[in-house]
């Protein structure tokens, strides 16, 4: 899997987490910054109606999203051939640091002086992304490919980028800030809030103002015993040119890898968060033994769940804290993350899914104490359009001992198994918020705000042998509006061991409708558990299914 954090340097995350905002408290708070400060772009004359001066295009050819369809299927129907590779070693010297320092002329940023609201810059290629994207704008049924230029860059006098050939290519791209005046909005030539980087990763900043985890356009062979993963990668973007007042950017894309080839439309919409509607048609070259659909990356390191004495002076550091799911019998789960001393694979059997989604629920800034502010990673949620059948939602868990990389993917894999020939076509939006969205939201149910572990016993008591104590917490209305005196019902499940008499308590923290329960488990051998539990009263159930793997203490 992409280390995380060369994906982040991508944004340039070192200096571009974000621009400057008004934190609640009125104290201006750092965010990225991600192009060179620069003035608007203006309008090149006989060209493309929002062509900035000095961009240079070829020559125009058809264009068609089902165009693009057809030549997917076609490259599939061919063996794979990778792109050409441009010289190692200077690649290698364009490291985090002198990728940082080379920056896109936001004077000649796509759609910079319309037509739009968004407008569009450039990464430029390094160690971490060293595979040329070709860039095309389209409009009227024709599109034009946007023809690189090393003079679209700034970069400094020693920089070894420098020495790379003038027709060496693009990295990715990123979607600014709205270039409208509204005195809500930053300022677009110092934000972004979406970028795609890095085969087939991309991912938009939420409400929160905060870039995190990442989504991807297709998983092959995620941490599948005896199989290598490989990596699809994005090899051309179409920018289909906006109306005027557009709120929303139309991207597509060509995909193309080893076992799979595919065509991808993406409509972006920014406003409070972010909405991205994602329409993919996928066609295989070879068979594969895990094929994930809708994928999701993220980092999960510790958490409040297990405490991680001296491993870290930060009381939590993660993106997500754990995978949401609404299933199609209308179910809602909560399964909290792990960092499993090896790699963990969970299936959740379903048929069409409402919607999944690796979540960061805990929004207290106290509980992480850190300037990369991960109280403010989105929480992004799959939203099926389609009926997508049988199949699993899968979590992956990789063990890991930093923050560097990513180590957890939820996806959706098909039940049937994915034979070369095959073919898929596929509709769903994500949503990048600080929350589910409200339809996933929906009802009284309470939703898990904690999980605790710690050793089985009572203070003050001697621990029990083999024992871990569990501490599970929901918040919500349906617990809310118990009756005074009514108990709920403590609903405990483990695939083996045997769990102790759960002690079931409101909180007191004064907050109404915080509740918690307390269990315990005794278990022999290291062998992994999955723990389920729910409160109820009568046959109706209050809050959401908490899930776990848990991992006996050595």
């Amino acid at each position: 899997m992409i280390p995380r954090r060369q994906f982040l340097l991508g944004a340039h995350a070192g200096v571009a987490l974000a621009a400057l905002r008004l934190a609640p408290s009125g104290r201006a708070q750092p965010r990225a910054t991600s192009a060179a400060d620069a003035p608007g772009a203006a309008q090149r004359a006989g060209g493309p109606a929002d062509a900035s001066a000095g961009l240079r295009y070829g020559a125009p050819t058809a264009y068609s999203y089902e165009a693009l369809v057809a030549m997917a299927r076609a490259l599939a129907a061919q063996p794979y051939e990778p792109p050409p590779a441009l010289p190692d070693d200077v690649l290698e010297r364009i490291d985090y640091d002198a990728h940082g320092r080379i920056r896109f002329k936001t004077e000649l940023a796509l759609f910079g002086g319309g037509p739009g609201a968004f407008p569009v810059t450039f990464f430029h290629l390094g160690r971490y992304f060293r595979v040329p994207v070709r860039m095309f704008l389209a409009a009227g049924g024709q599109a034009r490919e946007l023809l690189y230029d090393p003079a679209y860059f700034e970069r400094p006098s020693d920089s070894p980028a420098r020495e790379l050939p003038p027709t060496a290519g693009f990295a990715g791209f990123r979607v600014q800030e709205s270039r409208l005046d509204d005195p809500g909005r930053l300022d677009w030539r110092h934000n972004d809030w979406a970028a795609f980087l890095g085969a087939s990763y991309f991912r938009a900043i939420g409400e929160l103002y905060q870039y995190g985890m990442s989504a991807r356009g297709v998983a092959v062979n995620v941490a599948t015993a005896g199989v290598a993963e490989e990596f699809p990668a994005f090899t051309r973007f179409y920018f289909e040119e906006p109306q005027e007042s557009s709120g929303a950017l139309r991207v597509c894309a060509l995909l193309d890898g080893p076992s799979i080839a595919g065509a991808y439309r993406f409509e972006l919409q920014r406003d409070r968060a972010v909405r991205m509607d994602v329409e993919a048609a996928l066609f295989l070259r070879s068979d594969i033994a895990r094929l994930g659909l809708a994928p999701l990356t993220s980092m999960y390191w510790y958490s409040e769940t297990i405490k991680a004495t001296g491993v870290d002076w930060r009381p939590e550091v993660h993106d997500s804290d754990g995978l949401a799911l609404w299933t199609g019998s209308g179910e809602r789960i909560w399964r909290a993350l792990v960092d499993p001393p090896r790699v963990s694979t969970s299936s959740f059997l379903d048929k069409d899914p409402r919607g999944f989604g690796l979540l960061q629920r805990d929004r207290n800034f106290d509980h992480y104490l850190d300037g990369v502010f991960y109280d403010r990673r989105p929480s992004v949620w799959v939203e099926p359009l389609d009926p997508w059948g049988q199949g699993a939602v899968q979590l992956v868990e990789l063990p890991t001992a930093r923050e560097t990389e990513d180590n957890i993917v939820a996806m959706w894999v098909p039940q049937e198994p994915a034979r070369a020939g095959a073919s898929y076509r596929l509709r769903y939006r994500l949503h990048w918020r600080a929350e589910e969205p409200a339809a996933a939201m929906a009802g009284t149910a309470a939703r898990c705000v904690a999980t605790r572990l710690g050793r089985a016993g009572q203070p003050g008591q001697a621990r029990v042998p083999d024992g871990s104590k569990f501490v599970v917490e929901f918040l919500g209305a349906a617990l809310a509006a118990l009756a005074y005196g009514v108990l709920p019902e403590a609903v405990i499940g483990c695939s083996r061991g045997r769990i102790g008499a759960a002690q079931v308590e409101p909180v007191p923290d004064g907050v109404a409708g915080h509740w918690r329960v307390q269990f315990d488990l005794v278990v022999e051998g290291n062998e992994p558990v999955d723990l389920r539990l729910f409160l109820r009263s009568g046959e109706r159930a209050l809050t959401e299914t908490w899930l776990y793997l848990f991992f006996p203490f050595a």
